[in-house]
């Protein structure tokens, strides 16, 4: 007798990061800076006490704690995860039934989508308009018309790069009837987070990054904010040990410097505004780009029918972006990469 996968692992689609070596890498909005060598040498120390034999703290306490004094949030009320993608694998499955229906608002982020398929459930999408937005009006009728059980978008919106109010957000949250999940992995290079919410609403939980403004992308570390009902949910449903030792020694050392955080942040906001005003001089001599979109994140969001080409013909010259199918997705990077950047762009766009 020959095994059958169950229909819901057939053509999955699959998340396609780029796995190749570039001079120039755009294309992940991670942070380009360096971390300095003092932080380097307390992370080695911090590490060293490491129990290697040693289960981690399931609960990442002192972690919690650190984020907890960073945001002004009580640590008791943060699920710490293998990077908010874990909690958003957690989330979407377990929030959701059998022919429940999740809403996205689209473009967003492709990975909210992908676990509804995990448990029969069903992914609806209101689609923004050509300014990349849509109103709290629109988002509440939706949510009601499909009787959605869960809605999720990121804010800052990743790929556009589009915030949502914070007023609009809380309207939201008010009315309906789901579970909202706000993902606030850009909320650092903007203003109107909703973190400070979460013990004012039954139905809310706000993801947090380490990946983008504070530089952590490789040891994959994430937060979950939510009242302490939900937490103490969360906390049931994650893994036992699901942040490492490491991470966890790694985190604490690096969201102990506050003041190095808030430099990073500033910098990265200064590249990415550079970068910004120089595409916006490109736009006005380049019909290729046929809408830039305002940011507040650490990456521009451009409109192009030659997507396509214009992302190959960059990967031959050693810098590589995301390509969006009609959209083109830009990190910021160093001042350098920047210029580099928009040299081959200048060259190659008609």
């Amino acid at each position: 007798m020959s095994y059958r996968l169950p229909k819901k692992l057939e053509n999955l689609p699959k998340y396609d990061p780029v796995t190749e070596t570039y001079r120039v890498r755009l294309d992940a909005n991670e942070s380009f800076l360096e971390m300095p060598e003092e932080i380097k040498k307390e992370i080695m120390e911090a590490v060293s006490h490491v129990e290697f034999n040693r289960y981690p703290d399931p609960n990442a306490t002192r972690l919690c704690e650190k984020f907890g004094e960073l945001f002004h949030i009580k640590p008791e009320l943060l699920t710490a995860g293998n990077g908010s993608d874990e909690l958003i694998s957690i989330i979407v499955p377990n929030f959701l039934g059998q022919g429940d229906t999740m809403l996205t608002i689209l473009p967003d982020f492709s990975m909210y989508s992908f676990y509804t398929r995990m448990v029969g459930a069903k992914a609806e999408a209101l689609n923004k308009d050509e300014n990349m937005k849509v109103t709290p009006e629109q988002i509440i009728e939706k949510t009601a018309q499909c009787n959605a059980k869960l809605l999720v978008f990121s804010n800052p919106c990743n790929p556009t790069a589009v915030t949502m109010g914070r007023e609009d957000i809380l309207k939201i949250v008010g009315a309906v009837d789901a579970m909202v999940v706000v993902d606030e992995a850009y909320m650092e290079f903007s203003e109107g987070s909703v973190l400070d919410e979460i013990e004012n609403y039954e139905n809310l939980i706000v993801l947090k990054t380490c990946s983008k403004a504070f530089g952590m992308a490789a040891i994959r570390l994430g937060f979950a904010a939510a009242n302490a009902r939900i937490t103490n949910i969360l906390k049931t449903l994650k893994a036992p040990y699901n942040v490492n030792s490491m991470t966890q020694a790694v985190g604490c050392v690096i969201l102990g410097h506050r003041e190095y955080l808030e430099k990073c942040t500033a910098q990265i906001k200064a590249s990415t505004q550079e970068l910004y005003q120089n595409m916006a001089a490109l736009a006005e001599k380049k019909k290729d780009i046929q809408k830039l979109y305002p940011t507040e994140t650490n990456f521009l969001y451009l409109k192009t029918e030659h997507s396509g080409e214009i992302f190959e013909a960059l990967k031959k010259e050693g810098i590589s972006i995301r390509n969006m199918n009609g959209y083109l997705r830009i990190s910021a990077g160093s001042r350098a990469e920047n210029q580099e950047l928009i040299r081959a762009l200048d060259k190659l766009l008609q």
